[in-house]
């Protein structure tokens, strides 16, 4: 029996009876029994056999392997069948690599392409998404736990010194982090935090960005939260933003979705701004100036749900964010382009970069190809 005659089989049984029958259990290997858990915590056991049954998975793999191979779920059940089909090959693709290719072992991957963990300013390791296990810190002593896309830290008063561990997220993926005071942080693609395994009383709380990231602060009227993104510095108590400091942006900005934050200059501690939700202070890093204006939520934090949001957004901006979120190089041979203005909402998990460049060249005609390795040209 093929793999996907036996997932056909599996999704049959849980269907029918909410469960794969012990004795056809035995016969799946791991990866066939990963992909029909995953398939049942998404709620795609139907969609996923109307799929199958029109698909020949066997002797289509060309298609297959063109779809996406990282998959988080959506919201919305009103979903197209073209759409379940992106979500369901995404998850087949996966265990495709798995029987095929051994692509899931992250020690044969770019070191430029995996998320990476560094203990103590020592040690790196390779987080892969889909394992569980306990985070050791230099001296040996457990200090929390990976479970899927999050990293979870627990507060351990032993620890009387600052020791910090550095994650780091490629282009074209997203992760999670738990700190220990309970502030949870979900980092976006090609973007890295410096932290302390545990923070110590009587200290600040204080965190190193690069790149971008959404915080939920634990309160502790005690001790505030600083996070220290280049030349800015935001300070909180507790509360819901988003600080995006990528290195080739010329602006640090930072906005605010609930209570207070103040954020200054490092360097001229009396430049400051206090913002109030809805509001996104920005820092020019040509004159280190301040100034903060009334924004769209959704333009800044939907990448936590997977959305890449535009609005009135210039062309070599929106370039930036999709080469970080779809992991792809785009060279633009059209500098008329650069300035012209978009709107648009892609879905990560769902629409490809061919999607994506087809429909903004549907809005201002323009030729590309997408090569091989998916590196967009403009000409």
């Amino acid at each position: 029996m093929s793999h996907s005659e036996k997932i056909i089989a599996a999704l049959r049984q849980i269907q029918k009876n909410g469960q794969v029958n012990p004795e056809f259990n035995r016969s799946l290997n791991a990866e066939e029994k990963e992909l029909l858990e995953n398939l049942l915590q998404k709620g795609l056991v139907d969609e996923s056999l109307k799929f199958l049954n029109q698909l020949d998975i066997d002797n289509d793999w060309g298609l297959v392997k063109k779809r996406l191979e990282s998959i988080k779920p959506i919201r919305s059940i009103n979903t197209s069948l073209l759409k379940y089909a992106a979500i369901l090959i995404g998850l087949i693709t996966a265990t495709y690599f798995f029987f095929n290719a051994n692509l899931n072992t992250a020690k044969d991957s770019n070191p430029a392409d995996v998320i990476t963990l560094k203990i103590g300013g020592e040690d790196v390791k390779v987080i892969d998404q889909g394992e569980n296990q306990e985070i050791v810190a230099s001296n040996g002593l457990v200090v929390g736990t990976q479970k899927g896309d999050i990293l979870i830290y627990d507060q351990n008063d032993e620890i009387e010194e600052l020791i910090y561990n550095e994650l780091a997220v490629p282009y074209g993926q997203i992760f999670n982090l738990e700190l220990s005071d309970g502030t949870i942080v979900h980092l976006n693609a090609g973007s890295s935090i410096k932290y302390p395994i545990n923070f110590i009383k009587n200290h600040n709380r204080e965190v190193f960005l690069n790149g971008e990231a959404y915080f939920k602060v634990a309160k502790d009227v005690e001790h505030p939260f600083i996070v220290s993104a280049g030349e800015v510095a935001v300070e909180v108590l507790g509360t819901e933003f988003n600080v995006s400091s990528y290195e080739e942006d010329s602006e640090i900005n930072t906005v605010l979705v609930e209570g207070s934050v103040s954020m200054s200059n490092i360097s001229e501690s009396n430049e400051s701004l206090i913002l109030e939700p809805g509001f996104k202070g920005s820092f020019k890093k040509s004159d280190h100036s301040i100034a903060k204006t009334a924004v769209d939520l959704d333009l800044h934090t939907g990448w936590i749900k997977g959305e890449l949001v535009f609005r009135k957004s210039e062309f070599n901006t929106m370039i930036k964010k999709i080469e970080r979120r779809y992991n792809v190089s785009i060279t633009n041979n059209r500098e008329e382009l650069n300035l012209k203005k978009f709107n648009a909402r892609f879905h990560v998990d769902i629409e490809s970069i061919h999607d994506v460049m087809q429909s903004i060249s549907n809005v201002t005609p323009f030729d590309y190809t997408i090569e091989a390795n998916e590196n967009v040209i403009i000409y």
